[in-house]
């Protein structure tokens, strides 16, 4: 079976649970901190960063979340999330590098820096600055992902793809550090909310990391 290397707050390793889980792979989860920076895990991913992916009894290491989505995308037939003809196979890419590249610098990155690594691991205190500027992207991210569920039935397009699996994992990131105000952002709301219902969602709303409770809302399906 399939084991996924991974850190509860990393939005990366939540991409994989969610598509993993949706293309019905089967695999076991093994906690890692990056922020511990474990000799042994560089090993298995030698940049340190989760997710990585092993399986003993195929002898195959993945790592590097974009990688091992396009791995189970041309391998497991179920449920495919990079579709469509070659133009919306690009959308998808795009918006994939687009919430991987910017939401993860804009939003996730800074929130997860001043809201776990400082005041968990280095027991420092948070910039607000930089926690105001991370709040004030996001809003405008969500004004983005308004006009796209306007548009679309789904962000790249009329179906489900690795496109919604990649920005409703790094919202709910976001989501629980506190960084997300769903005020005047209906549309993306209803998108995420639908999301938060799925049965390979649950699992990720039920993670708590110690040090940081997220906000109230964040395991209501409904909010």
């Amino acid at each position: 079976m399939w084991r996924l290397h991974h850190f509860a707050l990393c939005p990366f390793s939540r991409k994989l649970r969610l598509l993993m889980s949706e293309k019905g792979v089967p695999f076991t989860l093994e906690e890692e901190n990056p922020f511990a920076m474990r000799e042994e895990f560089f090993l298995i991913n030698p940049t340190g960063r989760t997710p990585a992916l092993t399986h003993e009894d195929k002898d195959i290491t993945l790592a590097d979340s974009r990688a091992i989505a396009e791995y189970f995308d041309e391998t497991v037939e179920k449920n495919p999330m990079i579709n469509g003809t070659a133009a919306g196979r690009a959308e998808i890419r795009r918006l994939v590098a687009l919430f991987d590249e910017n939401f993860w610098g804009d939003v996730t990155a800074p929130l997860l820096s001043e809201r776990y690594a400082k005041r968990v691991v280095a027991r420092a205190a948070p910039d607000s600055r930089a926690l105001r500027d991370a709040m004030r992207l996001a809003d405008q991210h969500l004004d983005y992902i308004d006009y796209l569920v306007d548009h679309r039935r789904w962000l790249a397009g009329a179906t489900m793809s690795l496109a919604d699996l990649t920005a409703a994992a790094q919202i709910s990131v976001a989501d629980y550090l506190g960084g997300i105000d769903w005020r005047g952002h209906e549309s993306a709301r209803g998108w995420y909310s639908v999301f938060k219902s799925r049965p390979s969602f649950q699992p990720l709303l039920a993670d708590r990391v110690d040090g940081v409770a997220p906000p109230r809302h964040y395991s209501d399906v409904n909010a």
